[in-house]
């Protein structure tokens, strides 16, 4: 796994997200609830919108355009009118610093 530093924590307070710019193909956002932090791309499935905009509830995040909810951990959308899911990512804490590795998004299968 190839992790990269996404951010601090003091940049993340619980209950935001961030987008960040990682390499590739498209930024990611990074999550902190009271669950933890997560990782998931920061585009909407739906719309070309980013999801860092949106509201989290528990470990979910929502599209602030359309209302479509993702779960954090899966990247499946729990809300129409999204359908497809977003990938997620791994996330290692590290002191105060948060690595995301954006090579290897985590396989995950509906349940």
């Amino acid at each position: 796994m190839s992790f990269v530093l996404a951010c601090t924590v003091a940049e993340v307070p619980v209950g935001t997200a961030i987008g960040v710019d990682l390499g590739g193909d498209a930024d990611i956002a990074v999550v902190n609830t009271a669950d933890g932090f997560f990782a998931i791309r920061d585009v909407c499935s739906h719309a070309e919108v980013p999801l860092s905009d949106g509201d989290i509830d528990g470990c979910t995040l929502e599209c602030y355009m359309h209302g479509s909810r993702f779960d954090l951990r899966t990247g499946f959308p729990l809300e129409l009118p999204a359908t497809m899911p977003v990938p997620v990512y791994p996330v290692r804490l590290d002191g105060d610093s948060v690595f995301v590795d954006p090579d290897n998004p985590i396989t995950t299968q509906e349940q």
